[in-house]
């Protein structure tokens, strides 16, 4: 069991590692001021090419729920990223997108009985301090907007994460990501031609590498292994891998840019991954609800409970801007 579960955490892991990449190919590929538009053409195509390839379409309920967590998961998520990511520098970014796992655990108690224990919000506030460590500087600039985008996508996405796990889809994982995928970046197209006007008309050879990249690794490979990890993981305990964005991010800086690494960001490094793995390895508690037991010939469990009891960004991840 515990040898599974630690798979299971680690496969899911390298989708909050890819997007921390998002950084390095937002501000080295992609054109400039198109926050939204990076954000459409990342989700809309490989929802389609999702759904071409399980040829499999909502049912019932789900022409409904699906745009819900799209907007949720993916639409508004993303639209907050990218706006947050253009607005403020990677270190404001990160911190304030760092609260997710906390929200997450909130919304977790509120709305699926699970228990908000002490270790938990421990280990969210070790996150956060870890990832300001990492990636705060004292010369940061705020924007207004760009704070209120930065949390507001954390929300979102905590809000998209349980309710995931409360509606789980009878069909197969990519159609449902598909889904997801093609309902958040619909939802964008009209918001990016409002605010953004019409797409360019030249792109670069960087250009179409930037966006083919973001599309087939960055959402449609990405998701379909976050949201499988959601059907076996907790809620809060998948809020928590997001944090392995910042630290990635900031690695690929080093690596690649030839960014300073210094001793406090190893520091928070090192923090932030240590309350990965207390998040990770504290042992699921009963939630509330289930702490009365039904009468023995009482009535079967309702299908919403069944829903709640089942397993199903983001984070999501957070593209981060060097300060200047």
């Amino acid at each position: 069991m515990l040898s599974n579960r630690l798979a299971v955490v680690l496969v899911t892991a390298l989708a909050p590692a890819v997007w921390g990449t998002t950084y390095l190919v937002t501000t080295e590929m992609l054109p400039p001021d198109r926050p939204l538009l990076a954000a459409v053409i990342r989700c809309l195509p490989a929802g389609l090419l999702l759904i071409a390839l399980t040829r499999t379409l909502p049912k019932g309920g789900w022409w409904w729920r699906a745009p819900v967590l799209g907007a949720l998961n993916i639409g508004g998520f993303q639209a907050l990223l990218f706006i947050a990511a253009y607005r403020l520098p990677g270190g404001i970014a990160a911190t304030v997108g760092a609260v997710q796992p906390l929200v997450t655990a909130g919304l977790s108690a509120a709305l699926l009985g699970d228990r908000l224990t002490l270790r938990t919000v421990l280990s969210g506030i070790a996150g956060v301090a870890g990832v300001s460590l990492l990636v705060l500087r004292a010369n940061a600039q705020l924007d207004a907007i760009g704070v209120v985008a930065a949390l507001g996508g954390a929300v979102v996405m905590a809000f998209g994460v349980v309710l995931s796990k409360r509606w789980v889809s009878p069909a197969p994982l990519l159609a449902t990501t598909g889904w997801q995928l093609t309902a958040g970046g619909l939802l964008l197209v009209p918001v990016t031609l409002l605010s953004e006007g019409a797409p360019p008309t030249h792109y670069t050879v960087d250009n179409v590498l930037g966006y083919a990249y973001l599309c087939l690794i960055g959402a449609a490979l990405t998701y379909a292994i976050w949201f499988r990890g959601l059907r076996a993981l907790p809620p809060t305990s998948l809020s928590f891998l997001s944090l392995l964005s910042p630290v990635v991010a900031t690695l690929v800086g080093w690596l690649a840019l030839g960014q300073d690494l210094s001793p406090l960001q190893a520091l928070g490094a090192a923090v932030v991954l240590a309350s990965l793995v207390v998040a990770q390895t504290q042992r699921p508690r009963p939630r509330t609800t289930d702490t009365v037991a039904a009468p023995a010939t009482g009535p079967a469990p309702s299908a919403d409970r069944a829903d709640r009891a089942a397993p199903v960004p983001g984070v999501g991840p957070s593209p981060l801007r060097e300060n200047a």
